[in-house]
């Protein structure tokens, strides 16, 4: 059965226009621009548009299919456990094998001591899930006071209430504010912060504004520091290497719990299983999502350690927390493929040995004296590109992001589907990309970034 009609592209947009509500759209700017982008397949890296333009995908769908398109593997694993079980709620003391064999995987493969999971539908609901987990513990500890939450700006931990009240996303802020009970520190964002210092000073300075908030605050009232190894959707903010032991050293110091967010870091992306082991960082929680099905079907996961678990355990009682969807047997099923193709194929080992290096060296063998690139920063296969207006004297674009947007849009129009962070060009492909195609993906990011220049006279 065809699951919806034959339309032509002028169709589709006029439906779509009349229907459909788009996530981070402005809706006067999409119809502005003549509507949307029709995508109808994929393939590889590569995505056709409903008037059969082929685009190659740069930022890997949102960060998250490391696989490619059209991988035949996941749709197998899907398909078997539909016809088998099509669906079975984790709750009423039930579950499924693909719902405990994803849960064994991903303990035996996070860093020691994360050994217990609790499966939700994205990074939003899992961060949900480890703030709540957080308060509950805090208040199991007989320490109730222990309530705030810290974060960085720039941080992107999810879109609905909590998840967005702990990101540092100032246009999110500006649509709903923020809760009480949530505070925001300084990222480890050199090009804006750091000029002038080592990276080592640096990366301690930006670690140091976590234990003077803490001890701003009082240390008997912050529960948790959130943060992701990387800033993915913040603009690929990559700490010095003197940034995560000291956060680790503060966090320890002051009894504050550690979360590390690896909703765009995890499984392979930096070149290693997770940003935990790319940075030696010890967390007492883990969120995952995306990469963990490469995007073929939603799932995510708050991954606990044990100091938590044996409290939650010990004197939790039940655990009133729950999704309907938690552990769905389905996506489970392809969590299990998604990670079994990565041990097989080595794409975490030939990101961190072959194609990351090849990309950083394309990348700043392109773009490095280019007039309107201050900085190229990024590990493994996440990597920004920032875009400036005074290259020599590091000064960045006031206001942020009109020529990001300008420059995203002539990679739209020369084949490149990347994302623009405020003023910084996002590159985040899948993890099978091959050489071939990364010199594609930077030869049509110069061209584009090249026309941005000669428009606001750079060139």
């Amino acid at each position: 059965m065809q699951p919806f009609p034959e339309r032509g592209s002028a169709e589709w947009r006029l439906l779509d226009a009349a229907h459909h509500i788009h996530p981070f759209t402005d809706p006067r700017a999409l119809a502005a621009g003549g509507g949307t982008r029709v995508i109808t397949r994929g393939q590889g890296v590569s995505l056709w548009d409903s008037d059969g333009n082929r685009l190659l995908d740069g930022l890997a769908g949102l960060w998250c299919v490391g696989l490619g398109y059209g991988r035949r593997e996941l749709v197998e694993a899907a398909e078997t456990q539909l016809r088998e079980l099509s669906y079975c709620p984790s709750f009423f003391h039930t579950t499924t094998p693909s719902t405990i064999e994803l849960a064994r995987l991903l303990a035996e493969r996070t860093p020691p001591g994360l050994d217990h999971v609790f499966f939700g539908s994205s990074g939003s609901e899992s961060n949900d899930t480890i703030l709540r987990m957080i308060w509950n513990f805090w208040d199991l500890e007989d320490q109730p006071r222990k309530r705030i939450l810290i974060s960085r700006e720039y941080a992107y931990h999810g879109s609905t209430v909590a998840a967005a009240c702990l990101g540092g996303m100032s246009n999110m802020h500006a649509m709903s504010g923020v809760l009480a009970g949530f505070d925001h520190i300084m990222p480890p964002y050199s090009y804006k912060y750091g000029q002038g210092m080592t990276p080592e000073e640096f990366g301690r300075r930006a670690a140091d504004a976590l234990e003077e908030r803490i001890l701003l605050l009082d240390p008997e009232r912050v529960a948790a520091f959130f943060a992701e190894p990387v800033q993915g959707a913040g603009g690929v903010l990559v700490p010095p290497a003197s940034y995560w032991p000291r956060v680790q050293e503060i966090c320890r110091r002051y009894d504050v719990l550690l979360v590390a967010d690896e909703v765009i870091c995890g499984f392979g992306r930096t070149g290693q299983w997770f940003g935990c082991d790319r940075f030696d960082i010890r967390p007492d929680f883990m969120t995952v999502a995306k990469g963990i099905t490469s995007g073929y079907l939603p799932l995510s996961a708050a991954v606990v350690g044990e100091r938590v678990a044996r409290t939650l355990e010990r004197k939790g009682g039940r655990l009133a927390h729950g999704y309907t969807y938690s552990g769905h047997p389905v996506p489970c099923a392809v969590g299990i493929a998604t990670l079994q193709i990565l041990a097989a194929e080595g794409l975490v080992e030939r990101t961190r040995e072959e194609t990351g290096p090849y990309l950083e060296r394309c990348l700043r063998e392109a773009l490095s004296c280019h007039p309107l690139v201050g900085e190229i920063r990024g590990v493994g296969l996440l990597w920004a590109a920032e875009l400036v207006k005074d290259k020599a004297a590091g000064q960045l674009f006031d206001p942020a992001g009109e020529v990001g947007e300008r420059c995203l849009a002539h990679c739209f129009d020369n084949g490149l589907l990347l994302r623009a962070v405020r003023d910084a060009l996002c590159f985040c492909p899948p993890l099978v990309i091959t050489r071939t195609e990364i010199d594609e993906m930077v030869e049509k990011a110069k061209k584009s970034i090249d026309q941005t220049a000669r428009e606001i006279g750079l060139a």
